[in-house]
């Protein structure tokens, strides 16, 4: 990503977090402008270049407003709008090429012993993130500006592994998410640590398709454990494989959007741009 391009998603970042912060009063395009130091015109420009939609569409999807409105014009439709295989023709999403395979209990309890790990560091619509991969697949993803501290939160997850900077194929398919074109991407693959529950949960993520939303209850009935909204948060709240497993689509039952371990302004913005995107597929 181009150093400009960096900047701007700051920007809008910025924004989207003094309009988080002030929604109730609506702010204006040129109020919200000048936050960020931008003429209206300029602004308005960026955002939509950025977001694929307006300001003002663009806070449509990201209000608390908007998520109760979801909830309640889909009650019992909920659910199944979640587990909809995308949406038709050209908007086949990234849902639909993403494949988990669990560790093996060795690999979960030994720490990654034996495993040989590559990492790297990318850009993104939402800033720098760390993404690594096995010979099976990506590993882990996260959201951080610090080469140092997300390397030593990668080691941290893997203690005996083996570690080499590269970026290797499986890597390169995984970032093309960030692309427009989601119809040529090729499967991506998915090596994952973690319990047979917590897999079960993230794979019920990766059928919420983009531009929907579903809630913590939603996610823990359909993978018939209705009484595990908690355990499910808790499973959502340790996904290791930021956005592809998108669980900054799941919100509270009460519109209320929730926590977000790459925090709530980073959410927004993801739900906003995927809104956005599906908006741009539906014209």
């Amino acid at each position: 990503m181009k150093v400009q391009e960096k900047i701007n998603y700051h920007r809008i970042a910025e924004a989207i977090d003094y309009i988080r912060q002030n929604f109730k009063r609506q702010p204006n395009l040129d109020e919200v402008a000048e936050k960020v130091h931008l003429s209206p015109f300029h602004f308005q420009k960026m955002f939509t270049k950025w977001a694929g939609t307006t300001p003002k569409k663009f806070l449509q999807y990201t209000s608390i407003e908007y998520a109760k409105r979801l909830l309640k014009e889909q009650q019992a439709t909920l659910s199944k709008a979640a587990y909809e295989t995308g949406l038709s023709g050209t908007s086949r999403l990234h849902d639909l090429f993403v494949n988990i395979e669990g560790m093996t209990p060795a690999e979960y309890k030994n720490g990654g012993k034996d495993l040989l790990i590559n990492y790297s560091f990318a850009e993104s619509p939402f800033g720098n993130l760390v993404i690594a991969s096995t010979t099976k697949g990506v590993c882990h993803i996260a959201f951080e500006e610090d080469e140092t501290i997300a390397l030593d939160a990668l080691i941290r997850k893997f203690p005996n592994a083996s570690f080499h900077r590269r970026l290797d194929l499986m890597q390169q398919n995984a970032l093309f998410v960030f692309q427009n074109d989601w119809e040529k991407l090729p499967e991506i693959k998915l090596h994952l640590k973690g319990t047979e529950f917590q897999l079960k949960v993230w794979e019920a993520l990766l059928k919420i398709p983009m531009g929907k939303l579903s809630t913590y209850g939603d996610i823990a009935k359909n993978i018939e454990k209705p009484k595990a909204s908690r355990a499910v948060g808790t499973a959502i709240g340790s996904n290791p494989v930021a956005f592809l497993i998108p669980c900054h689509r799941v919100i509270q039952s009460t519109g209320d959007l929730g926590g977000y371990m790459w925090g709530v302004t980073r959410k927004t913005a993801i739900i906003g741009w995927e809104g956005g995107k599906c908006e741009s597929f539906a014209l």
